[in-house]
């Protein structure tokens, strides 16, 4: 072992002491409590018991009524989830108060007085506000199963996916609540803020419900790994956003508007190009068409050259969806009689557009609902740090892998079907398309990763005024010319290829 090593050790040896010594210490506070232990324990052994009265009772009340056993067999793993979710809900306070809690208090100056990082004060906290979450939800899982019988146990993987389940969403649900109090300037605030933490997890357990109740357990893989992604980038987007100096600095949660509007109008002018002239002495249209120049050869391509890790993952998105499409069509195969081409008439077309589900096939129909989509999406992305805005993406893509498929096993051309259905608006409403939810995936992704030398507030505007900015110069033309194209030129293109 080499000297610089000897010494890189210790330094991490007490860099993670440090850490636990913080994190040592917010626990004692926790358990000196009695105002926090005695809520968050009798959840724990309480609720079990009134869980078990329950089961009991819907067991013998539909046997009654409907000669029905095994309710108790199939709502166990409901009430598994219930029993520990909630003392994971109650035990939030803790989270919610990690640093609001401490400058109300009048501790936290003493505490970032200390010579620890940043990262080691977020850390610390993070991990004293999650020990006592994880303890009552698996305490409280242990104990229902203690007084269930053993006959009317779930199985050992079905147990096991409940557990890890609920320790997912303790991870989440305490990072979010961390980044919650390091940013409000109140207990009261935090609290009322919670909202937006219980209600996505109050939704999810219905979701894991449902899908226990449909004997689907695979999916709740897929569901934890969800789970895992999130608490990764809120513990990211946590210690991007914390700041000792702010957090002392920071008095009452004010919003001024008029900053704001000037942030945004900053990134959103752009660059004008004068042909090697001032801008004095250029007629009133060359002005005009100087600034538009600009925006094109200069600004646009500025844009994309900064979303290009976000154009990325949209790529890598699409390719994805076209997995699942074709994934999809292995397993449900569609008769080939189901498919008839060759029986499109202008009838179709225009029963197709009676469809409340899909947009009426006029131009502006189809434009306005390409927008509504995107704007969506966008909105979707800024919540979800850009993922729900690429899923939105995703659905076409498979659903047009998916139908490419079928209708190759219907003993069509496949190629011909692209090339009449898809290619003659897609090559138009394809790249808008890609374009606008890559800006959507930075929306999202700026909480997590702003750009350097910005603060997180002021990269989300950049990506905000980015966003219209495409949008409006780039993304509506396209779409504009791919919605003529849809109504009036790919069904007749479809009609003389398959049409009677």
């Amino acid at each position: 072992m080499s000297g610089m090593e000897r010494v890189r050790r210790p330094v991490r040896t007490l860099w993670i002491q440090q850490v636990w010594h913080l994190t040592w210490r917010e626990l004692r506070d926790y358990l000196r409590d009695w105002r926090i232990l005695f809520p968050i324990f009798t959840l724990t052994l309480l609720f079990p018991l009134v869980m078990r009265f329950v089961t009991g009772y819907l067991e013998a009340s539909f046997y009654e009524r409907w000669g029905a056993e095994g309710v108790t067999t199939r709502l166990l793993p409901l009430m598994l989830l219930l029993v520990g979710f909630v003392p994971i809900s109650i035990s939030l306070v803790i989270a919610l108060e990690a640093f609001v809690g401490e400058k109300e208090r009048m501790s936290l100056e003493p505490l970032l007085a200390t010579p620890l990082s940043d990262l080691q004060l977020y850390l610390g906290k993070t991990i004293a506000a999650l020990l006592l979450p994880l303890m009552a939800g698996t305490v409280g899982i242990a104990f229902y199963l203690v007084v269930l019988p053993i006959e009317t146990r779930p199985d050992p993987m079905t147990l096991l996916q409940i557990i890890l389940l609920t320790l997912g969403k303790a991870l989440v649900m305490v990072s979010g609540a961390v980044i919650i109090s390091s940013q409000t300037t109140s207990v009261r605030a935090a609290n009322l803020l919670a909202s937006f933490v219980i209600i996505p997890m109050t939704l999810l357990i219905q979701q894991e419900s449902l899908t226990l109740l449909e004997g689907g357990k695979e999916v709740l893989w897929y569901i934890l790994l969800f789970l895992l992604v999130a608490n990764v980038m809120l513990v990211r987007m946590g210690i991007r956003l914390f700041n000792r100096e702010e957090l002392l600095g920071r008095e009452i949660d004010e919003l001024n508007l008029r900053n704001v509007w000037r942030m945004f109008r900053r990134h959103f002018v752009w660059e004008r190009w004068f042909f090697g002239r001032p801008p004095d002495r250029l007629p009133r249209l060359l002005r005009w068409l100087s600034t538009w120049t600009g925006l094109y050869l200069r600004d646009i391509p500025r844009v994309l050259a900064r979303s290009y890790p976000a154009l990325a993952l949209v790529l890598i998105s699409l390719a994805g969806a076209v997995w699942v499409g074709w994934e999809v069509a292995i397993r449900f195969r569609i008769p080939a009689e189901y498919i008839p081409l060759d029986q499109i008439t202008e009838e179709t077309f225009r029963q197709a557009s009676t469809i409340s589900l899909l947009p009426a096939l006029t131009p502006w129909g189809i434009l306005q609902n390409n927008i509504r989509s995107l704007i969506l999406a966008a909105l979707l992305g800024t919540f979800s740090f850009g993922s729900l805005a690429a899923i939105l993406l995703m659905a076409p893509i498979a659903i047009i892998a998916y139908a490419t498929c079928q209708v190759a096993w219907a003993g069509y051309d496949p190629l011909t079907f692209v090339l009449t259905f898809v290619v003659p608006h897609g090559v138009l409403e394809m790249p808008a398309a890609i374009i606008a939810t890559a800006l959507a995936v930075r929306l999202g992704a700026t909480f997590i990763a702003p750009p350097r030398g910005m603060t997180v507030g002021e990269g989300w505007m950049q990506a905000l005024a980015d966003f219209v900015k495409v949008f409006v110069a780039v993304v509506v033309p396209l779409l504009a010319l791919a919605a003529a194209v849809e109504a009036f030129l790919t069904p007749a293109l479809v009609l003389a290829v398959y049409g009677r």
